[in-house]
């Protein structure tokens, strides 16, 4: 009997992560799970609570007590924070703007890891994982690992468009702040496993690169 198919797949903002990974997990049947949908909403508990995002200590103190739960149907993903639907909430600006500090907490990172690790052990057909952190730390074993890589301008572009803006300058700026956070952070860098396969999605259209992981994965099943 097969084990259940683990894809990682990792890499900075606007790379296409999520598109991509609801999409690679439709097409092979998995389920599918947003880490970074996790901390947003770890945020949006952590200011509804009125706890001061930049304290690490007091968001240490606080984490555990926060419940997040994530739909993991590719087609319908749901993110629950108290019990709470946030699916929009996490999109807001001031969430984004507390995510990074939060991210970087290790009794975060250590509480949500634990649970995305049990999610991942629940999907008894398989699961793609989108994060930063899933090859390197979530799912080391995982038997299919993929680290996206854009050019920075397409990156803002995407994330612009996502968004609803036009300032893409703006928007750049935004994404290399958070590329420098997250890579530099002491636990959990964002960083490429040494078995991962690059794939840099500059000028591939969505299903190009859905084919090629797909494939990969086909090939690894």
């Amino acid at each position: 009997m097969s084990l259940p198919l683990v894809v990682a797949l990792d890499g900075p903002s606007g790379s296409g992560k999520s598109s991509t990974a609801r999409g690679v997990a439709t097409r092979l049947g998995l389920a599918y799970l947003d880490t970074g949908a996790m901390y947003r909403a770890v945020t949006w508990a952590l200011l509804q609570r009125g706890v001061d995002t930049d304290d690490a200590a007091a968001v240490a103190a606080a984490v555990a007590d926060v419940n997040i739960a994530s739909g993991t149907d590719p087609s319908a993903p749901t993110i629950l924070a108290d019990g709470v639907d946030v699916g929009v909430e996490i999109r807001s600006d001031e969430v984004v703007r507390h995510v990074s500090p939060v991210s970087t907490v290790p009794e975060v990172r250590t509480h949500l890891v634990d649970l995305q690790r049990r999610t991942i052990a629940a999907a008894d057909a398989g699961i793609v994982v989108e994060g930063r952190d899933i090859g390197t730390v979530v799912a080391t074993d995982a038997a299919v690992k993929i680290y996206l890589v854009a050019d920075p301008q397409a990156r803002a572009a995407r994330r612009a468009a996502e968004e609803g803006g036009t300032d893409t300058a703006a928007t750049a700026a935004s994404l290399l702040r958070r590329d420098q956070i997250d890579s530099t952070r002491a636990t959990s860098p964002l960083a490429k496993a040494d078995d991962a396969v690059e794939i840099d999605t500059t000028f591939l259209t969505l299903d190009e690169v859905i084919d090629r992981i797909v494939a990969l994965a086909q090939e690894r099943r």
